[in-house]
């Protein structure tokens, strides 16, 4: 059984799901941090002006109910995911293929063989 364990932890699949899941914390930090840090405080800054409040999280209903704090939630997914398909976007661009050439015509013997037999289906 250990053998097997073995087998299975050094396949190249579980090594790189490892690495890409770790890429992805570290990944995950960066986008964090341009987002409650540069992008954020960029567009909410006159709406907090506005409103006479330093943090999104502040807004409340009655005292008690915080929707800053989902209205937060909600604008950092909506910037997760569309840096994530600007991302994707990018990638699929560099991977698109130059167009497949047209096959190569057949040689002429097989040419030749086809006509005969198109002949031949005709009488």
């Amino acid at each position: 059984m250990l053998k097997e364990f073995k087998a299975f932890a050094m396949r190249g699949n579980v090594i790189d799901l490892a690495i890409a899941v770790i890429i992805g914390g570290a990944f995950s930090r960066i986008v964090n941090s341009l987002i409650a840090d540069v992008i954020t405080p960029l567009i909410l800054k006159p709406a907090l002006d506005a409103a006479h409040l330093t943090q999104l999280e502040e807004l409340t209903i009655l005292g008690t109910v915080k929707y800053g704090t989902f209205l937060s939630a909600v604008i950092n997914f909506v910037i997760i995911a569309f840096v994530l398909f600007l991302i994707i976007k990018g990638i699929n661009t560099m991977k698109r293929d130059e167009p497949a050439a047209a096959p190569a015509p057949p040689p002429a013997d097989i040419v030749l063989l086809t006509e005969i037999r198109d002949l031949l289906k005709q009488k």
